[in-house]
Parts: structure tokens; C-alpha cells; sequence
């Protein structure tokens, strides 16, 4: 068996996809949490400004049920022009799209979506047939249940797509808590997106400015 070659995001060759994280469209996503898939789903799109990505964003029909973007989205990048696809389902038959794809000059692309099986599949393999590496933020894509879900991120990891979670995106993109982007610029989105991490780096905040070890503290191993 040959050795394992472990491909990296790197910051200097990565795009950000925002895809089809429409208004309309969020209704349908039941296999997270509905506020747990709201804060996902802003959490992917603050990736690109963090890491001053390239940014595509695109929607399907969003005159239709569908519905625009979430404003919030379309502040974050005001110079970003939205690919509104009016049939394709698949992004890449759009060839608007394909040329934003392919003026990024990026080789490693970061997409989430809804749904999952259809907007976010589509896309990554087709990006992989079209020869990039593609990062599938998990827990930015939803869909109706978990049971479609398992099986799209299946079909998508067959075909070498990366199934990873926002974390990951964040600690492969930094890759070193020292570096700019580092500790000054994660920690304040952390604690708005990861709050479980975000509560631990406040409790240690507050320890070292004004804590006082407990009885039985200075005991333990």
C-alpha cells in the first residue's frame, strides 16, 4: 500500500463558495438543528473575509420560492457579483459561473450549500472532474434528512472531495495560531460560531485576570 498524501488547504490557493444558501431554500434543511444550521451557514460565509479568499456566490431562481441570499451575506462582500442561475440545478452548466470559477486562478475550492445532495454534490463533482480539490463543509450544507446527507457526503468522499467541518477549514486554512490570520483574528469568530471553544478561551481569559484557585483546586492531579 502506497504512502498517504496529505493534500492542505493553503490560504494562497483557496476560494470560497457560497451556493444556493438562499432564504427560501434554508426551509428545507431538517437533518441539523435549525439555529445550529443558521450559525453554520453564516460561519462559512465569514470564511472568505477572514482569510481574504476569493468569493463566489451564487443562487438558483431566486425570484421564485427559492429567495435571495440572506442581505447579511451580500454586505460581507458588496463587490461581489452574484451568479443568479435561472434553470440550471447544477452550478457548473452555468458558464457565468464556470468563469467565475476560473478567474479566481485558485486550484483548492471551499463549498457549502443547500441542499446537499443536489446544489452542493453537483458542484463538487463536477469540480473534481474538472480537476480542483474541493473542501465540502459539512456542517454548512443541509438537506431533508440525515440519512440523504450521509449518502451525498458518501458519493462526494468516493470521488475524493473532502468532507470536513468548519473548524477544519478554519485550523488548515491558519494553520499556525501565531500566524495573520492567528489567535487575534480566530478567537473573536470562534466565540461566535464555536461557542463550546469560545466559552473556553473567556473561562481562560478570566482566570488569568482575576482568578483565584478554589479549595481542593491546587489538589488535583
Amino acid at each position: 500500500m502506497g504512502a498517504y498524501k496529505y493534500e492542505r488547504l493553503d490560504k494562497n490557493e483557496a476560494a470560497l463558495i457560497i451556493l444556493d444558501m438562499q432564504e427560501g431554500l434554508y426551509n428545507l434543511v431538517r437533518d441539523f438543528d435549525s439555529v445550529q444550521y443558521r450559525n453554520a451557514m453564516y460561519a462559512h460565509a465569514e470564511i472568505g473575509k477572514i482569510f481574504n479568499l476569493p468569493v463566489i456566490m451564487s443562487t438558483s431562481a431566486e425570484t421564485g420560492p427559492n429567495g435571495p441570499l440572506p442581505d447579511e451575506f451580500l454586505e460581507l462582500y458588496p463587490n461581489v457579483s452574484v451568479v443568479k442561475r435561472q434553470g440550471e440545478v447544477n452550478a457548473w452548466d452555468n458558464a457565468e459561473f464556470r468563469e467565475a470559477v476560473k478567474a479566481t486562478n485558485k486550484s483548492q475550492f471551499i463549498v457549502a450549500g443547500i441542499v446537499t445532495d443536489v446544489c452542493t454534490a453537483f458542484l463538487a463533482l463536477s469540480l473534481r472532474d474538472a480537476g480542483y480539490s474541493v473542501w465540502a463543509n459539512h456542517e454548512a450544507s443541509g438537506t431533508t434528512t440525515i440519512d440523504i446527507r450521509e449518502n451525498a457526503n458518501d458519493r462526494m468522499r468516493d470521488a475524493g472531495v473532502q468532507i470536513v467541518s468548519y473548524f477544519a477549514v478554519l485550523c488548515e486554512l491558519m494553520r499556525d495560531w501565531r500566524n495573520t490570520p492567528g489567535a487575534a483574528e480566530i478567537f473573536p469568530v470562534i466565540d461566535r460560531y464555536l461557542p463550546a471553544y469560545g466559552m473556553v478561551a473567556r473561562g481562560h481569559r478570566a482566570a488569568v485576570q482575576a482568578g483565584v484557585i478554589q479549595p481542593g483546586e491546587s489538589a488535583l492531579p
